[in-house]
């Protein structure tokens, strides 16, 4: 199949749309549902980053897409009790295997973001990852194969309308890409850079040089990650996922900022407080997810005030405080902070040290870099310039 015609593009208003290979077949199959032209923006370029992980790690990954960049991006570890109840998978009879694994921890990690997502896998899809899939608001996957019972599964999902895409793991696209705005074709070489290259972390110009193999396999996932991520960006990582991602802002303290305050709330969903709170019988996936995210900001009267709390809890809980926030956030230590270009001051470090980041990836480059050594100095963190930058729009 050469071409494949689409519903419309990015708009209802945008036809006629199709998807087609100037030279040889699509590499892909649909085997459920119809796709859209946003949908297959965000199935290959989360199929080119759980590739990329897979290849880089040795182990099995996942990313969760929404508009054309990553809400959520994981390898598949073993899920600890705290994870397990936080990504809302403890109630799961299957053995979760590594690829259940990554996928719980890729839409696990920033669920109000990948509400509504469009999954990678970078191994064949197992019915214990299509029985977690099938419980969330998804548009679609895609993956190098499906098991006969995932599959099954998967085609039971939104009323058998659920869209799941086949992908050629083989499929090597040419090294010139090209694309047209406004009428007019731009070219450019592909982004083939290799970010699992020893030679990414020669260059430590802190006093603290020492970067844990964890460390570098965390600070890889957060540059892979950026590479598919629309700039400006930023990602955090702990443990092997990405915790916070902050994609598309035009500042790069913006971006710090935003991915900075995801990886605390993702910190502050494991407090006690937070685990323990007693939500009513059968409230929906997206109404407790929301009302989460409500009680742990300063918004928090909104979900807990009279006649609110009622509808989602079966007792009022008790708030959970600026102070009580702030002492369990101070307790998140081991993270890791990419970034797709130079940090241009030491404000970024400032924040990003307030999320316990203690590992920092960059390009490096600024005039200011002096500043920004004296600033992870400041907080004993090891910084590295890749000299690599990871520009994607």
């Amino acid at each position: 199949m050469k071409e494949l015609s689409l519903k419309y593009g990015c708009n209802p208003n945008q036809k006629p749309s199709r998807i087609y290979m100037t030279e040889g077949e699509l590499p892909i199959e649909v085997l459920n549902g119809r796709p859209g032209y946003i949908n297959f923006l965000d199935a290959l370029n989360g199929w080119q980053l759980v590739k990329e992980l897979k290849e880089a790690t040795g182990m099995p990954a996942a990313t969760s897409f929404k508009h054309v960049s990553p809400a959520g991006a994981a390898i598949g570890l073993p899920l600890d009790d705290t994870l397990r109840k936080i990504y809302f998978v403890d109630d799961v009879q299957l053995p979760l295997s590594p690829i259940a694994c990554a996928y719980a921890r890729a839409r696990g990690a920033d669920r109000m973001s990948s509400y509504g997502d469009f999954i990678a896998l970078s191994d064949t899809c197992d019915a214990a990852t299509a029985t977690l899939i099938k419980r969330e608001v998804s548009d679609g996957i895609i993956a190098p194969d499906y098991t006969e019972e995932a599959l099954q599964i998967l085609r039971e999902k939104r009323k058998g309308t659920y869209n799941v895409i086949k992908i050629d793991p083989d499929y090597r696209p040419a090294p010139i890409e090209s694309k047209q705005v406004f009428g007019i074709t731009f070219e450019q070489g592909r982004n083939e850079v290799k970010l699992n290259d020893p030679a990414l972390f020669e260059n430590v110009p802190t006093a603290n040089k020492n970067f844990p193999e964890e460390a570098k396999r965390d600070l890889m996932i957060a540059l892979i990650t950026l590479k598919y991520t629309q700039s400006n960006s930023v990602c955090y990582v702990k443990d092997g996922q990405a915790i916070g991602i902050g994609a598309g802002q035009q500042s790069r303290i913006h971006c710090t900022r935003l991915a900075g305050n995801k990886a605390d709330i993702w910190w502050l969903r494991q407090h006690p407080k937070v685990m323990n709170l007693p939500f009513v019988e059968k409230i929906r996936r997206a109404d407790r997810d929301n009302t989460i995210d409500i009680y742990i900001s300063d918004d928090y009267m909104d979900v807990l005030a009279d006649g609110e709390w009622q509808k989602f809890f079966t007792e009022q809980p008790e708030p959970l405080t600026r102070e009580e926030k702030k002492e369990w956030i101070a307790k998140n230590t081991g993270v890791a902070l990419g970034s797709d270009a130079f940090f241009p001051f030491g404000d970024n470090i400032e924040r990003a040290h307030k999320s316990g980041v203690e590992y920092v990836a960059q390009a490096g480059g600024s005039v200011r870099d002096d500043h920004v050594i004296e600033t992870c100095d400041k907080y004993c963190i090891a910084m590295v310039f890749t000299g690599v930058r990871l520009f994607h729009h």
